[in-house]
């Protein structure tokens, strides 16, 4: 209801042809510049903050620049680092720009190899120096690295410890930096090993560098690098001399597709964007599997490597419900069985009084789980109306069987997003007055008084915009009842994976648990929780419980929405108003391959998962108190 911030996207490009072929068969020698593009402009809606590319020229002289760079800050990011890319082509004879030769020797990012990636910022640490990919710049071209990524690590305290005790010195306390130190380091070893076998053979001058650019084992590299690793991740990267990979985490938390023929290697967070750019069938794309890296050597030679071994798959459900795009096959039908699965409590809500109540959603996420909920109308009123006719028997009239079969399901577009919330008011009262203004709606579109308005959306996180804009604006048009349904299960506790949600005071479901504790003077239970969250601070992340899960155990599901509605419902509201979750059990059955659920169960796939939300509730505890 209120737009989550969304995780980071990536985009891998390797030509595994030289660039004449491209030219010769598709007109241009930027056949992968152009393709990286379309990989990222459909998938911004993962990355709104900034966005970055990267390319490797293999055919470089000594002397010669052979890797590029480009980022940019803002929700046209992407416009504006293609924008400068194309800069150095403008003035450019179609001659020049068609002669390979000459864009191989004089053009920037005119290369085989391409990397993108589209940025949110999961740490709060913005500007361009934080926009992805990063560079670790080296004399020689094998060491050289650039690195982006779809991730969060839960224990950079430990990598950090862990690189700075070997003597290196990180420029800045972020994850990705710190990954970028430490694999840069490993792949410094891996290319010394390589200069010392090089040595013993006799080779000498470019024989050595050629044999190391040969020789290279990413596989290792990563190997060495990702044993400590704890988070939710798909890293991608490239060598000053094309070698490059994407490697995904072993509980496949993070997506990761990939597509390959005999002219590129393709990688991606989202399946669709590969299949509508390069034409294929969703058959011909491969999903990474956990713990797992494709890896491009300087020949061209594609391999999938075993980086560590494959956990329990913890794919993040948190993806089909809202994240990706709704145009994959399977997402799409996962997010209609989520609208389908709501029937029933639907039902209750409205008191099974289908005749006067109207359907609609909230923009725009939600609109494919609301053809599922419309579905499960449907059938359930067929259902209905087959029973009124068995019922009457042989006997029925031309009328009876008129009024049975004219019931309809009534659905409307009731929710309008009109605005945008402009970021430079800042004044309290005008901004709220503002944000009570996003959604407008259709006056007339149900009959005042009589008719139960029901709306769904994908999920109820902060419940901000519940509050300051939905309920109110729903209520002008004055109907007996709004329901407001949520796909998902109510969310209640923070990520640390790669999704802007760290903070337990930012999730109504645990206002709403705190509340109930202290109305029913169960205050001891806050305590209780915090005494044992404090207790185990200090613990190895492997040894931690979390403890914040009795918050929610005095209470049923059904309790919590209650008083979430309470806490969302604004003053003067005429409508009586009920919120409906899906059910844990709902949301596994919609979507049986992704059983990553932390948000909702606080069953967190990796050890520095409970240890963040520990902290969490534990500096919730201390804020509030003023500890």
């Amino acid at each position: 209801m209120e737009p989550l911030k969304h995780e980071c996207g990536i985009a891998l490009i390797r030509l595994l042809k030289p660039l004449e072929y491209y030219e010769k068969k598709y007109g241009t020698w930027m056949y992968g510049l152009n393709k990286l593009y379309l990989l990222m402009e459909k998938q911004h809606n993962r990355g709104q903050e900034g966005a970055g590319l990267a390319c490797v020229k293999m055919e470089a002289n000594p002397g010669e620049e052979y890797m590029f760079r480009e980022r940019a800050l803002g929700s046209s990011a992407i416009t504006e680092i293609f924008g400068a890319v194309q800069k150095n082509f403008c003035d450019l004879t179609q001659e020049q720009i068609h002669d390979v030769e000459y864009a191989k020797k004089y053009l920037p990012f005119a290369g085989e190899a391409y990397m993108g990636h589209l940025r949110y910022s999961t740490t709060g640490k913005s500007g361009v120096q934080y926009v992805h990919p990063f560079l670790r710049r080296n004399n020689w071209r094998a060491k050289n690295l650039a690195l982006c990524g779809n991730f969060n690590m839960t224990n950079v305290d430990e990598i950090f410890s862990q690189i700075t005790a070997t003597g290196q010195h990180p420029r800045r306390y972020a994850d990705t930096y710190i990954m970028l130190e430490q694999v840069g380091h490993r792949l410094d070893r891996e290319v010394e090993r390589l200069f010392v076998q090089a040595q013993e053979k006799g080779f000498k001058g470019m024989e050595v560098t050629n044999f190391i650019e040969d020789n290279v084992d990413m596989a290792n590299v990563l190997k060495t690098s990702a044993k400590s690793w704890d988070g939710g991740y798909v890293i991608c990267g490239l060598t000053g001399s094309a070698e490059c990979f994407a490697f995904r985490d072993p509980w496949g938390i993070r997506p990761a597709f990939m597509y390959k023929d005999e002219e590129v290697l393709v990688v991606a967070s989202e399946r669709p964007v590969i299949q509508t750019t390069f034409a294929v069938s969703a058959d011909e794309v491969e999903e990474l599997e956990p713990g797992q890296a494709v890896i491009v050597n300087k020949a061209g030679k594609v391999r999938l490597a075993r980086i560590l071994p494959a956990k329990e798959k913890k794919a993040c459900s948190f993806e089909r419900i809202y994240f990706s795009r709704g145009s994959d096959k399977d997402i799409y039908k996962e997010r209609k069985a989520l609208g389908r699965q709501l029937v029933d409590p639907i039902l209750k809500a409205i008191g099974g009084d289908l005749d006067n109540t109207v359907f609609s959603f909230i923009p725009n996420t939600a609109e494919v789980a609301y053809y599922g909920m419309l579905d499960g109308f449907e059938d359930y009123l067929n259902r209905k109306k087959l029973e009124a006719i068995e019922a009457l028997g042989p006997n029925i009239s031309h009328e009876q069987l008129s009024a049975i079969l004219s019931r309809r399901i009534r659905y409307e577009k009731v929710a309008i997003k009109d605005i945008k919330l402009r970021t430079f008011i800042t004044e309290g009262n005008t901004r709220n007055d503002l944000a009570a203004h996003v959604y407008d709606i259709t006056y007339g579109s149900i009959r005042e008084g009589k008719d139960n308005l029901v709306v769904i959306d994908d999920s109820i996180v902060r419940g901000t915009t519940l509050r300051q804009s939905i309920i109110k604006i729903l209520d002008r048009l004055n109907p007996k009842k709004i329901v407001i349904v949520s796909s998902s299960p109510q969310i209640r506790y923070a990520d640390y994976y790669g999704i802007d949600m760290a903070r337990m005071s930012e999730f109504i479901a645990f206002k709403a648990a705190i509340e109930l504790l202290k109305e029913r003077d169960m205050k001891n239970v806050i305590e209780r929780v915090y005494t044992k969250s404090k207790a185990q601070q200090h613990l190895p992340k492997e040894q931690i419980v979390n403890y914040v899960k009795e918050i929610y155990h005095p209470f049923t599901d059904e309790e919590i929405s209650a008083k979430m509605v309470e806490l969302l419902t604004p003053a003067g509201t005429k409508a009586k108003v009920e919120i409906v979750f899906q059910t844990l059990e709902g949301l596994h059955k919609a979507c049986p391959n992704h059983t990553g659920d932390w948000y909702f169960s606080g069953d967190y796939p990796t050890p520095g998962g409970a240890k963040q939300v520990n902290q969490a509730f534990i500096d919730y505890i201390e804020e509030l108190y003023q500890f």
